[in-house]
């Protein structure tokens, strides 16, 4: 899974159509380009290939712009993609950040169902980390790899807990509720540009 090519979907979702530059602007004016590791040329490759796949559409606009439309299978994409990056712990964190900067497109029951499943899947891959290390026969300075996904899982299901509690708490606007970014195609969170 490509963070840019999510966050490419959920710009271009979330304005309702965007010129190139718009979504670059609108990327880097987050600080994607240092938690994402998102650049112009990524974007613009991102933007080629999600038309080529069928979940983008390109318009010209005289005299000779190109703005990009989400299609339905684009918003699709959008969600599996932001989905899967809240739901499993993967050690890439670009991908977490990408759903964490998206959070706010979901409701926020579904934001932390899949929070909860992501919170399952660190603590086992605490557990097994941790009956790994216990049941290893081998070079023994290898039990610190263990130890260390251990450590990094448990961790991470720390914080999940947290954001999980601070949205049951009612923290940030989400989707559908007052003070969201609103309906795809109008972000007012993110005001004039």
């Amino acid at each position: 899974m490509s963070a840019t090519r999510l966050l490419v979907l959920g710009v271009v979702g979330g304005d309702g159509r965007a010129p190139r530059y718009l979504i670059g602007n609108d990327l880097m004016s987050w600080g994607a380009g240092e938690w994402a590791n998102v650049k112009w040329g990524s974007i613009y490759h991102a933007l080629k290939q999600l038309t080529k796949d069928g979940c983008l559409t390109d318009e010209t606009v005289p005299p000779a712009r190109t703005d990009y439309v989400l299609t339905a299978e684009g918003e699709r994409e959008f969600q599996r993609l932001l989905r899967d990056a809240l739901r499993r712990p993967e050690t890439r964190p670009d991908l977490l950040g990408a759903g964490l900067a998206l959070l706010p497109s979901l409701s926020r029951a579904d934001a932390v169902a899949l929070l909860r499943e992501r919170l399952a899947a660190l603590e086992d891959r605490r557990d097994t980390a941790g009956s790994q290390a216990a049941e290893w026969g081998g070079p023994p300075h290898v039990r610190e790899l263990f130890g260390l996904w251990r450590h990094a899982a448990d961790s991470g299901a720390r914080w999940t807990r947290g954001l999980v509690r601070r949205l049951e708490e009612g923290a940030y606007p989400m989707a559908g509720e007052r003070g969201s970014p609103g309906a795809p195609g109008s972000w007012a969170m993110l005001g004039p540009r």
